[in-house]
């Protein structure tokens, strides 16, 4: 055993597996955490809080598994409560994180609905604020892809494409001007990009796209709302180990999965949760932003 990793790495390394990929699986979207082998790490063995987020409270979209639950445990064990929007095929993922939330003592307030819908987008808004009694942080984590294709541009479907672009830029910028009025200085908005906004793959020409249009709305609006104290980042990930993988992409990518990058291997949902905790903390984050900050194993995000 290597003896200079630290507990959370040598769990990473050891999930990420020799080669840095998974064994063959697939899965219908949306995806459980449940049917997945392994189970990714989110930090539920080893996120140490310090009330960096104490009396805050946050609503995250797709925070019942993957980076969202990574994201809800790291906020809960930091002081904050919050509230997860998902999917209701999604339920028993939400009901587990919405657990492990409560055993951090945080209040956790589950608000199910399909962001592609825009008057649904807005009532899981309104009902996540009337739960929590306000609202703090925003992370726009939910998101959507399609990689089983055997060719680019030319097999997207206006179908795939109206799911992609729905889900990852038209509900982010329908949740956010929900948001937007209960948001006041020392405020954060933290979206999710992606390393295919800068290094995109051909079977996800529409994803990408919408990824890098994620990148330029976290630096606009953080020149909007910079004169009222509200800080606007944004999360780049590289390939992480979440449903997202088996439930659309095809099952013999998964041994090969990360494994392209400088670290040589995929990341654990649980790797990308301390970014999210520094943008949002008031104290540790005041003069961060409109910023990308990339958590890539090493791929450049520029």
């Amino acid at each position: 055993m290597d003896t200079n990793l630290t507990a959370v790495d040598r769990n990473a390394k050891e999930l990420a597996g020799p080669k840095g990929g998974f064994p063959e699986q697939e899965q219908k979207p949306p995806g459980l955490t449940s049917e997945m082998t392994p189970i990714p790490d989110h930090g539920e063995e080893t996120w140490q809080g310090n009330g960096r987020l104490k009396g805050m409270k946050a609503l995250i979209t797709g925070g019942d598994s993957g980076i969202g639950r990574a994201v809800a445990i790291a906020f809960a064990r930091e002081g904050c409560d919050v509230a997860l929007s998902y999917l209701e095929a999604e339920q028993s993922d939400a009901e587990d994180t919405k657990e492990w939330v409560e055993k951090a003592g945080q209040r956790c307030v589950l608000v199910p609905g399909d962001l592609q819908d825009e008057a649904t987008a807005r009532a899981v808004v309104d009902d996540a604020v009337e739960g929590l009694g306000g609202l703090d942080v925003l992370v726009n984590n939910a998101g959507f892809q399609w990689a089983r294709r055997e060719e680019g541009l030319a097999s997207v479907t206006t179908e795939e494409m109206d799911q992609v672009f729905k889900t990852n830029l038209y509900a982010l910028i329908w949740v956010t001007q929900q948001a937007l009025p209960h948001l006041g200085k020392d405020s954060s908005i933290i979206n999710v990009s992606s390393i295919q906004a800068y290094d995109p793959s051909v079977s996800l020409v529409d994803y990408a796209s919408t990824k890098a249009a994620v990148n330029n709305f976290t630096v606009n609006l953080a020149q909007e709302l910079g004169p009222k104290g509200i800080r606007v980042n944004c999360v780049a990930p590289g390939p992480i180990w979440t449903p997202l993988q088996p439930a659309t992409k095809g099952g013999d990518s998964q041994p090969d999965f990360g494994g392209d990058t400088p670290l040589g291997r995929a990341g654990q949902p649980s790797e990308l949760a301390g970014a999210f905790v520094f943008l949002a903390s008031p104290a540790e984050a005041s003069y961060v932003s409109g910023t990308v900050l990339g958590v890539t194993g090493g791929k450049p995000v520029f």
